[in-house]
């Protein structure tokens, strides 16, 4: 039977991280800790980047998105997540259910976009710093910027109207702390085998984009192997293996979860967890709060906005 056929009422129980009371209380701080710095940096990041100056350049450009894309990707998931560690009925709607996995597929899918965008935009200004101006031109870093906001939206867009064809049944368990697509074929009283394939092949481009980066990032390293100075050498690599760290473990927890069965295990949902919840509060310190021209725009900015007082 059709989704449309159901009544709003149809629920699905979400186990969540941990069924003993004690350990969700502690969850519940934990996370929600985490989520308030996710908020506070990059709301914080957003407000610099768009009140100073200094920082109207393509670098920054890519990192107001990305902070906003992290405030999103973190409030589809987490806010219900943080309900359910307090409510001793931890159910959720189909309805709400495939739009949390909507929104999940849609800002995943674009942050993975982006950070190879970042890559590259980092390869040129490393690997080519003469040529870094007319390369990345404004018409250029925007067209890159909406390219990943396409991409995931039209990978979204080939799995949506089949998971809404899908029949869904009675009450079913989710072994998991959120709704995700993997999650919502669970839900599912008919063959999802035809919306398994096309997430499948959804994710290919994405699986693309992400070798581009660890390529993008590859170059990198060889640049700065040439670099003479050891404090420049030294310096270079600090910030290039921050950043393809949170590129692999960003990219490496999204298979796990997209391609391993859901059953609930620890591994897959530590996964989910680190990409969508721990990398989006990490991001505004790796890419933005260690950099010193940051820095100095936000004593500039705080500045302004204590003289108006």
């Amino acid at each position: 039977m059709a989704l449309g056929n159901h009544s709003t009422m149809m629920e699905s129980i979400l186990l969540g991280l941990s069924s003993d009371p004690h350990t969700q209380a502690l969850l519940f701080v934990l996370f929600l800790l985490v989520y308030l710095l996710t908020l506070t940096g990059n709301m914080t990041m957003m407000q610099v980047i768009k009140a100073d100056s200094h920082l109207h350049t393509p670098m920054y450009y890519f990192l107001s998105h990305l902070s906003f894309l992290d405030l999103c990707f973190s409030s589809v998931t987490v806010p219900k997540m943080l309900e359910n560690l307090l409510s001793n009925r931890k159910t959720i709607s189909v309805e709400s259910c495939l739009a949390q996995a909507f929104f999940v597929f849609i800002t995943a899918g674009t942050e993975a976009s982006l950070l190879s965008v970042m890559a590259y935009g980092r390869c040129v200004a490393i690997c080519q710093p003469l040529l870094y101006g007319q390369v990345m031109s404004e018409q250029w870093y925007a067209l890159l910027v909406w390219g990943s906001w396409s991409l995931g939206i039209l990978n979204t867009l080939i799995s949506a109207p089949l998971a809404t064809k899908m029949g869904f049944c009675d009450t079913h368990i989710i072994p998991h702390y959120s709704c995700e697509l993997p999650s919502v074929f669970l839900l599912s009283c008919s063959d999802a085998s035809t919306n398994l394939i096309a997430m499948l092949w959804s994710l290919i481009p994405h699986g693309l984009v992400t070798s581009l980066s660890i390529f993008f990032c590859a170059c990198i390293v060889s640049t700065i192997l040439s670099i003479t100075s050891i404090s420049g050498r030294s310096k270079a690599f600090s910030m290039c293996s921050s950043r393809l760290t949170t590129v692999i473990l960003f990219s490496g927890s999204i298979i796990l979860r997209y391609f391993m069965p859901t059953s609930g295990c620890s591994l897959e949902l530590v996964s989910s967890v680190l990409y969508s919840v721990v990398i989006p509060m990490l991001n505004p310190l790796i890419y933005s709060l260690r950099n010193k021209e940051v820095k100095a725009a936000l004593q500039r900015t705080l500045g302004k906005y204590l003289q108006c007082f």
